[in-house]
């Protein structure tokens, strides 16, 4: 029987106060999701140590998840701070970016969902709206607080992964996100968009690197059954039995 791929995820991260310790957390959908789409999830925190102990962990893993959570600061990046950003820890934010320039530097196969999408494209030389009602006024609404299950419509690029998952009839994901995909970094191509022109998943068109993201988040309750094949497509893709195809050339 082929062994199944080990799968790398990392985690949320929550600073102690007077309290409570601090402790790291991660939603179940995506241990679940990996798990029965053929793979074994692996746990991984936001330890403090040198690339040394990273690149060893990173050594027992076929492909990674990088998860969702809260918004990157913007300033790491060399862009001005936005009022409406909801700063994920420091100390989770430091280590992802060390996680996803080891994961870059190996060509690991890597799956980023909402932040981790943003994070996937950052690292590689892309830029983010940081706030969607101010940047695209015109757009629809991407977050509903009274809603955690707040949907809207997807467009997908033929020939993409996501074609693959979700064909061409009508599709609509979850939505809570007030920060986006702008510029995708080079090597990448935008592969679905929301009706207004929301980057909403993104997948490298470089031979040798099986990347990808989604803003939305098919691990979520939020979630549909289709979206679950989006899973099965990553571990596919690791195993072999499909690439992302080098030759597509998708315009943002």
């Amino acid at each position: 029987m082929p062994r199944k791929p080990v799968i790398g995820i990392n985690t949320d991260f929550h600073a102690a106060n007077h309290q409570r310790p601090a402790y790291s957390v991660l939603a179940a959908g995506y241990f679940d999701c990996i798990h029965a789409a053929g793979g074994i999830p692996m746990i991984v925190p936001p330890i403090v140590g040198d690339d040394d102990d990273l690149n060893c962990i990173l050594d027992q893993f076929d492909g990674f998840v990088l998860v969702g959570g809260a918004d990157l600061d913007p300033r790491r990046d060399g862009f001005m701070l936005h009022p409406s950003v909801r700063h994920m820890d420091p100390r989770r934010e430091v280590f992802d970016r060390r996680l996803m320039d080891l994961i870059a530097s190996r060509r690991m196969p890597v799956f980023g969902i909402g932040a981790g999408m943003q994070l996937l494209n950052v690292s590689q030389g892309g830029n983010l709206l940081l706030h969607i009602p101010e940047d695209r006024p015109d757009a629809l609404p991407h977050k509903d607080p009274q809603d955690e299950a707040h949907r809207h419509g997807l467009c997908v690029e033929l020939g993409s992964l996501m074609e693959r998952v979700y064909g061409d009839g009508e599709i609509r994901v979850n939505s809570r996100h007030h920060m986006a995909v702008d510029d995708v970094a080079p090597g990448f191509a935008i592969t679905a968009r929301s009706p207004d022109g929301i980057v909403e998943a993104i997948e490298s068109i470089q031979d040798g690197w099986f990347a990808m993201g989604t803003q939305f988040h098919p691990e979520s309750r939020s979630a549909s059954a289709l979206d679950m094949r989006i899973f099965e497509e990553f571990i596919a893709g690791i195993t072999g039995d499909v690439v992302l195809q080098s030759d597509m050339r998708l315009v943002a």
